[in-house]
């Protein structure tokens, strides 16, 4: 690898079809660089299915609350992130629509705009917070965005009554008439950040990546070398960095070594898909960590379930479907199985926190630079309430350890602009936003 003057976020390893993007390293960048501002960067995290605010919104407001039943996994967390309440989305609500609360409340979440109701194709809704917040982040980067989740895409049609089965699919929308799929095979997103685009087509460069044991076997020569220039502390962060890629890609390949095969069936490669829940979201966070560390991409969204999930959790002791649960009808152990599984969501959102704390970047931390908003895009599931929201937020400007109890009502496009101005976007409206809430996030 050929060094250069010129400060570069992104030393890349090459080999043939594939590719290694590295996170910053002083000794391949001038002195006065080194501690250069890190890019901000956007992650939100979004929880299916509604939230019982019972069980979310803590019982005071201000520093050191008392900590609510279902926050209580993020207790050892509290002061890496905040709870905000009084959020909500008027937007998300029917308007005269037939149904499709569901439908309404995911489209309405990080656009703040009222989707049309639609089961065809021509589907309207509104630019998102993130691909707004890309449309500056994503320039400097090859991946504009980044959109995970954990379950695929339901069928086409309606999936919620009157509403098209894409606005339960996604939060991403770079036009109001372009919805971004997720992407949920673990497989396939490692092979998109570390497969080299340059080198060959797409399919051509996946059957080289399958055909050897490791990504990093095309690229060892090229990490030789470079390690050769470097100081002991970054040939130390360089060995860390590609000990953390191959671990993901073991457990990748892992995902389906004793999976049956029928007598006389050719032995493919797993589809990368795991059945066990917390494995699948441990193995996207971290694709989603390493992508942000080599500023592959600034921002990235993660679904921990479409809208209106039906994934059962027996692991917890939920057999049953999540959104039949969501909908207890006041039957309190229907209400303690819903209460399980936002525990088990919260406790993968801190898992989330910590694998960014976990990440060195510059001077400090991956979370430093990151400003992290999780939520869900309805409160009261069995209401369908979209008029009193949980919101947690966490990482770069944002004052930790506070439940920040907003005005009842407050749009929640207050805190996606707000965010927004953060990171840069110099927006004055977004969605039908009346403010900000600087107290909440800091302005940049």
């Amino acid at each position: 690898m050929r060094r250069s003057n010129r400060f570069s976020r992104r030393t890349v390893l090459r080999g043939l079809g594939a590719s290694v993007a590295l996170p910053f390293m002083e000794s391949l960048a001038p002195t006065a660089s080194a501690s250069a501002p890190r890019p901000k960067r956007l992650s939100v995290f979004y929880l299916p299915n509604g939230m019982r605010m019972d069980a979310f919104r803590p019982a005071a407001s201000g520093a050191d609350y008392p900590m609510p039943t279902a926050l209580e996994p993020l207790a050892h967390l509290r002061d890496r992130f905040s709870v905000v309440t009084g959020l909500a989305h008027a937007n998300a609500q029917a308007l005269g629509d037939p149904g499709g609360a569901h439908g309404r409340s995911c489209a309405a979440f990080l656009t703040g705009a009222h989707p049309k109701p639609t089961e065809g194709s021509d589907l309207y809704n509104g630019v998102s917070m993130d691909q707004r917040a890309a449309d500056l982040l994503g320039a400097a980067t090859p991946f504009r965005s980044l959109e995970l989740g954990i379950e695929p895409s339901s069928l086409l049609g309606s999936c919620d009554i009157g509403f098209s089965c894409t606005y339960t699919n996604t939060l991403s929308w770079r036009t109001p008439t372009q919805a971004l799929p997720v992407s949920v095979n673990p497989r396939d997103v490692f092979e998109q950040l570390f497969g080299d685009a340059s080198a060959t087509s797409d399919a051509a460069r996946a059957a080289l990546l399958r055909r050897r044991s490791s990504v990093l076997d095309f690229v060892r020569a090229d990490a030789r070398r470079l390690a050769s220039g470097l100081g002991t502390h970054d040939r130390r962060k360089l060995d860390e960095y590609l000990t953390a890629v191959r671990d993901v890609e073991v457990r990748i390949q892992r995902l389906g070594e004793h999976a049956p095969a029928a007598e006389g069936d050719a032995i493919e490669l797993p589809a990368g898909i795991p059945d066990d829940f917390a494995t699948h979201v441990g193995l996207m966070i971290d694709l989603q960590v390493l992508a942000l560390r080599t500023d592959l991409t600034r921002v990235a969204t993660f679904m921990l379930g479409r809208e209106l999930s039906n994934r059962t959790y027996p692991e917890i002791g939920v057999p049953d479907s999540h959104h039949s649960m969501s909908h207890h009808g006041g039957d309190p152990v229907k209400i303690d199985k819903l209460v399980k599984i936002s525990r088990l969501h919260l406790q993968q959102f801190g898992r989330l926190l910590e694998r960014l704390e976990a990440t060195p970047d510059g001077d400090g931390t991956l979370l430093d630079s990151t400003l992290v908003l999780g939520g869900a895009s309805l409160g009261e599931p069995n209401d369908h309430e979209c008029m009193d929201l949980p919101a947690l937020v966490a990482g770069a400007g944002v004052p930790t350890n506070t439940h920040h109890q907003l005005p009842e009502q407050t749009p929640m496009a207050n805190l996606l602009l707000t965010g927004l101005n953060h990171l840069g976007v110099a927006d004055a409206r977004f969605g039908d936003s009346t403010g900000t809430v600087d107290a909440v996030v800091r302005p940049s």
